[in-house]
């Protein structure tokens, strides 16, 4: 179900028969054409619990996929260490580790989690790219049901602990959660195809495919005018990206921000976009960790990045200011600023503030940027920047409404206009929406003709 029929090797077949310390098959074969490593627990024997011997069958495949440059896919079905192995398991361990982060900046991993990953198995995954996990059957976790309960006298089902959901939505630990151990492999599957068999590899364009039409046809009519109308991102992108070929990593969680594998123009590209329909859109620490991270990624194996922006800014308050909004903030702009690949960023309604400049401005190296006619660039929205420079005379206004209306309406001319981002060079140009898809396929080919060229 994971590569194509037939084509498995196998690098372990006498551990892999049930002697003793094995419990991984290891082996390679293709995807759609392309090789591709594999690493599977086998649940058959001792429960897959990690041993020297499974984990040099792990080291061993994930030494072939580093030198040869093929991703590599981990199925994950472990209860952890082996305890009667004592310090040769945890060793192991550690070795699988020491190669998982070696392999970050090589080869895209991917962590299939079909059944429980325990304990020192659970960090494994945590080190890969991208982790799918299977509803009622895969479980992430350090501590167990039984070690919880005796530890803490907390009585949790392993569901709540570490079930698919849970980390889906709450933790982030996984980034796609699925029904079924066929559905897991599959996105696997799909994952694979936007992506380069390793960093600086060729990538997997296709024969492009045309926006879908009536998509394409709503833009101009998709952004209500007033900003505190929400819509749903998705139909912007159906109006902008090759139609039918998408995937949404950590759709449930950080629900204000979208992350997106898909294509223009046949060539795939990672995107990065608010989702106005969630929480108005807005930027909070957990969906600026969750945008930072598929920035660095898309960065590190060439994907161009393209930025939808319809930002209000940063969510106030004390809850967001502990969890440390400052520093997860920086991390998007981190990330952005450091980005190798082409980055390509469109204002569609509002950016504001500092979320303005995180979400890929021209100011941290944006390759093209660009704006909707109909959108505003501020530090601040109208009705905030009216309600602080003039509140005096607010309060002193026979008809405070009339005034305010009057004042946001020229502090929209005179400082939130699109046009004057332009003629300063700060975005490159004011577009229309139905002028989008096409000046971005335009810009992209020209960047992809310099390979490294911002690296």
């Amino acid at each position: 179900m994971l590569l194509d029929a037939g084509t498995f090797v196998e690098m372990t077949p006498m551990r892999s028969s049930g002697g003793a310390g094995s419990g991984v098959v290891a082996g390679w074969g293709l995807v759609e054409g392309r090789p591709v490593v594999v690493a599977s627990h086998d649940a058959a024997v001792a429960s897959g619990a990690i041993g020297p011997v499974l984990a040099e069958g792990v080291m061993k495949a994930q030494r072939l996929a580093i030198e040869r440059g093929y991703p590599i896919v981990y199925v994950n079905d472990s209860g952890g260490a082996r305890i009667h192995d004592g310090i040769f398991a945890l060793h192991g361990c550690g070795g699988i580790f020491k190669l998982n982060v070696e392999a970050q900046q090589v080869v895209p991993q991917i962590s299939v989690i079909v059944g429980p990953c325990a304990g020192a198995a659970a960090y494994s995954p945590a080190l890969t790219d991208w982790t799918i996990m299977v509803r009622e059957q895969g479980h992430m976790f350090l501590t167990g049901p039984e070690i919880v309960r005796a530890a803490t006298g907390e009585d949790a089902t392993a569901e709540a602990i570490g079930g698919a959901d849970m980390h889906a939505i709450e933790s982030g630990v996984a980034h796609l959660a699925v029904d079924s151990e066929a559905e897991a492999l599959d996105a696997a599957r799909r994952l694979l195809s936007f992506l380069p068999s390793h960093k600086g590899g060729a990538q997997n364009v296709q024969e492009a495919r045309p926006t879908d039409e009536v998509a394409a046809q709503a833009l101009p009519h998709l952004v209500p005018e007033k900003s505190s109308i929400v819509f749903d991102m998705h139909k912007l992108l159906d109006g902008v990206l090759d139609a039918g070929d998408r995937l949404e990593l950590m759709p449930d969680h950080g629900r204000s921000m979208l992350t997106v594998l898909g294509r223009l123009d046949g060539r795939p590209v990672g995107v990065v976009a608010n989702q106005p329909a969630a929480r108005g859109g807005i930027l909070d620490a957990i969906s600026a960790v969750k945008a930072a991270r598929f920035v660095e990624f898309c960065s590190r194996f060439g994907l161009p990045v393209v930025t939808f922006v319809d930002v209000p800014g940063f969510l106030p308050g004390t809850v967001e200011e502990r969890r440390g909004v400052i520093t997860h903030g920086a991390k998007m702009l981190k990330a952005y600023a450091e980005a190798t690949s082409p980055v390509l960023t469109v204002v569609v309604r509002k950016a504001y503030g500092g979320a303005y400049i995180a979400m890929g401005a021209s100011s941290l190296g944006a390759d093209a940027s660009w704006a909707w006619a109909s959108s505003e660039i501020a530090v601040m929205g109208p009705g905030g920047a009216v309600a602080l420079l003039h509140r005096r005379a607010l309060q002193a206004a026979e008809d405070p409404a009339e005034l305010r209306d009057r004042l946001a309406a020229e502090y929209r001319e005179n400082v939130a206009r699109p046009y004057l981002a332009a003629e300063a060079g700060i975005v490159d140009d004011v577009i229309l929406p139905e002028e989008t898809r096409s000046t971005m396929v335009e810009t992209l080919r020209m960047l992809t003709h310099e390979a490294g060229h911002r690296g």
